[in-house]
């Protein structure tokens, strides 16, 4: 099969300067701008996966106390039917698992330490169907969570600020106190520690306390759980499933998934890296836009040819084709590299990083300040399909100005010096 000429030249133009002195430059300023877009590209994708590994990390570590979906009456009291929910709950096919539980504050002290809380009361036994919390704790202090006990597991960093640990007795002071004569008194209970848990989240981990969900109801004077939490098959279809049980739960609950509970965290991490993807693009336009450069160079230095062409036949269309080919076969051939460059590190950067510190003697997440010691990274379609073609679109953009330029050139005038 003939391959058409416009290809063939525009080839021949891409290399040229490899076998001659005289076109050395051009080839180098061409070399220049594949480099700069595959370096552009290769930038993007590496960190775009960086920051998906960072936003996955952190969210499987909140997720390990956050349940999928939590559904609960309006005023914080007691569900009227917990039974009923909750099977009515599992009759939706997404939904693998569920558990009851009490939520509520207190203040936890310790004899002059005071600290505020958020108790839990949840139930030992289904507790493991909704997070994976309970895998972090020592399954004997867990089972020591049983009713009348008054038995509690603290957050690791509330314990530590607390100076607690395992046998040790607190104080919980519960809001809703007793009415007396002398006002209304906070209702104080001695609790036993027979644990702590260490989640990764730091929110969690210095205000979460943890007991079983009667003795909580018994405490802050409840007649049963004030939610049930729910764990999905695909936690991405959380919203979804939140507008389906909206419609097949009975009675007048409040339904929240993942996301909303920690909507602020989620939008910051999109808006930032909604902003390192364009400030990123721009690297990959500027090494786009210099394609205009080099076509411009090219298209002054084969003012000859062009005219040679024209005499011979050549449409206008035909050289224009010829000078996009030769912008076009830049642009591709810098985005494939920087294509297979980024992937090849965002895959291996558990690897790469380590080798790096180990080099420079240094740590870039140091174990004592960051929650993350290695550089997580996942790639993902989304990122760097839309990187690929923004970039394959930039290159063949910077092509079509220097291309009409070389169509619009006149063949007596180019000849007039030959």
């Amino acid at each position: 099969m003939q391959i058409p000429y416009e290809l063939a030249l525009g080839w021949r133009y891409t290399r040229a300067g490899r076998a001659t002195r005289r076109n050395g430059f051009i080839s180098f300023i061409s070399g220049v701008s594949m480099l700069g877009i595959a370096l552009g590209v290769a930038a993007l994708i590496i960190v775009l996966s960086v920051m998906n590994g960072f936003q996955k990390e952190v969210r499987d570590r909140m997720l390990s106390v956050v349940s999928h979906i939590e559904i609960f009456t309006p005023g914080g009291d007691a569900l009227p039917d917990p039974a009923r929910t909750i099977a009515e709950a599992k009759a939706n096919p997404h939904v693998i698992g569920a558990a009851p539980f009490v939520s509520a504050q207190a203040l936890v002290a310790r004899g002059e330490d005071m600290r505020g809380a958020l108790l839990r009361g949840i139930d030992p036994a289904l507790e493991p169907e909704v997070t994976d919390m309970t895998t972090g704790i020592d399954q004997s202090s867990l089972q020591a969570l049983t009713p009348g006990s008054f038995n509690v597991v603290l957050g690791s960093e509330l314990a530590r600020i607390l100076g607690v640990g395992q046998g040790d007795q607190v104080t919980l002071i519960v809001p809703s106190g007793q009415v007396t004569p002398a006002g209304t008194v906070p209702r104080l209970k001695q609790m036993q520690v027979v644990g702590t848990f260490n989640s990764g989240h730091y929110e969690y981990d210095s205000t979460l306390v943890l007991m079983h969900h009667q003795d909580a109801e018994r405490l802050f004077r409840l007649e049963g759980p004030t939610g049930v939490r729910l764990k999905l098959k695909d936690l991405h279809q959380a919203p979804e499933v939140t507008q389906q049980l909206a419609h097949s739960l009975s009675g007048h609950l409040l339904i929240r998934d993942w996301t909303q509970q920690n909507k602020t965290w989620f939008a910051a991490v999109q808006v930032e890296k909604r902003m390192m993807f364009i400030i990123l693009t721009l690297i990959v336009a500027v090494a786009a836009f210099n394609l205009v450069t080099t076509l411009v160079m090219t298209v002054t230095d084969k003012r000859a040819d062009i005219a040679i062409l024209r005499t011979l036949g050549a449409s206008p269309r035909s050289i224009m084709g010829v000078f996009v080919v030769q912008g076009a076969l830049v642009g591709v051939i810098g985005t494939l590299a920087g294509l297979a460059l980024g992937l090849l590190v965002a895959c291996n950067i558990d690897v790469i990083v380590p080798a790096i510190e180990r080099a420079l003697h240094t740590s870039f997440l140091p174990k004592d300040i960051y929650l993350i010691s290695q550089m997580p990274s996942e790639p993902q379609r989304s990122d760097i399909v839309p990187i690929t073609v923004i970039s394959l679109i930039l290159a063949f953009v910077a092509t079509l100005y220097p291309s009409w330029r070389a169509s619009r050139v006149n063949p007596a005038e180019a000849l007039r010096y030959e």
